[in-house]
């Protein structure tokens, strides 16, 4: 899942570039899942890695599609890394481990955990790299949701100099490893609590009948 996470990081330079990248990442998976889980009886086994890679193929043009006639400005904004969806491991991952060996619903709604996800790691890193790097939030708003949002940019801080090193690619894998040990740490502190050994003092009352 994590490697999955590569190709996208490059554009979550914004929490919007990251919003609707996972946005688009999410409808890929459901579709494919759902797809891949209809035709998992009629296809053979020899073939099934590149008919499930045909599937993720055509639904990645199909929402390429739609944001080039819709969101025109976001699309130019993400560029290459929408038709790199297609080679996400963690997408063609999950049609092989799950889909392809459940029903729709099920495979529909693996699907769409996974997007969402998705979505909340690539949100949190825009947003993490958008604040160190320009000082705002939620720039470039418009390009996704419309004239509704122009007004919705924050300014968190002011600056001359943008922290470039937040901005460009390496700051995407630094801050994702930031997000890995802090998720790390967590975990350690769940796990040792569940395992912390618990002194309880049982007292028994004798009596004797006399």
């Amino acid at each position: 899942q994590l490697l999955g996470l590569c190709p996208l990081l490059a554009v979550t330079a914004t929490l919007i570039n990251g919003l609707a990248l996972g946005l688009a990442t999410t409808a890929v998976l459901i579709g494919s899942n759902v797809t891949v889980s209809v035709v998992r009886n009629f296809v053979r086994n020899e073939i099934r890695i590149p008919v499930f890679v045909m599937v993720i193929a055509a639904f990645v043009t199909i929402i390429q599609l739609l944001m080039n006639a819709f969101t025109y400005e976001l699309y130019l904004s993400l560029g290459i890394f929408i038709p790199l969806i297609v080679t996400n491991c963690a997408i063609i991952g999950r049609a092989e481990a799950f889909a392809s060996k459940n029903p729709v619903a099920p495979a529909a709604f693996d699907g769409l955990m996974m997007g969402v996800g998705f979505t909340i790691v690539l949100m949190l890193l825009g947003a993490m790299r958008e604040i160190l790097g320009s000082g705002t939030l939620l720039a470039g708003a418009d390009r996704l949701f419309g004239p509704i949002a122009k007004n919705w940019p924050l300014e968190i801080f002011v600056t001359d100099q943008p922290f470039l090193l937040a901005i460009l690619p390496p700051g995407a894998f630094i801050g994702m490893g930031l997000l890995i040990a802090a998720k790390n740490i967590i975990d350690n502190r769940a796990a040792a609590r569940q395992t912390a050994p618990t002194d309880k003092v049982t007292r028994i009352r004798i009596t004797a009948d006399s």
